[in-house]
């Protein structure tokens, strides 16, 4: 891939995103579109396939875009503590995201109550899981 241009098409596969991906992130300002010569295809630089990479292994992390642009824009900054500021976004994305599972786990465990309940019930004509749902 070295020797060839990044048109937008080697751009998409060799992030492994699709061409509608980069025209997205290009329309939302998360990465630039290069000038179109006047004959040919833009060329991308290599800055721009490590910088979709970082965004989808951002998004890995469970960062939506909107935090992957404030990311983006503190690392192309030279703050001397964007670091600590990074961080303090990682740790409220990380706190975000054990509530998400404790809420799963609960949400599991009313889940096994009431297929139990029903599993106990085989003898009744009303469903404990529907009438748990319709229940007010």
């Amino acid at each position: 891939m070295s020797n060839k241009p990044l048109t937008i098409g080697f751009l998409a596969k060799a992030a492994n995103v699709n061409i509608e991906t980069i025209r997205y992130y290009q329309r939302i300002g998360l990465i630039t579109e290069p000038e179109k010569p006047l004959k040919g295809y833009r060329s991308y630089p290599t800055e721009t396939l490590k910088r979709i990479k970082f965004i989808k292994r951002a998004q890995q992390l469970g960062f939506n875009l909107k935090e992957i642009a404030e990311l983006l824009q503190l690392g192309d900054g030279n703050s001397k503590d964007h670091c600590s500021y990074v961080r303090q976004r990682a740790e409220c994305k990380r706190e975000y995201i054990d509530q998400q599972i404790n809420d799963l786990k609960n949400l599991s465990s009313t889940l096994t109550q009431l297929i139990n309940s029903c599993k106990s019930d085989n003898g009744s004509q009303h469903c404990a899981i529907v009438e748990t749902l319709t229940a007010q």
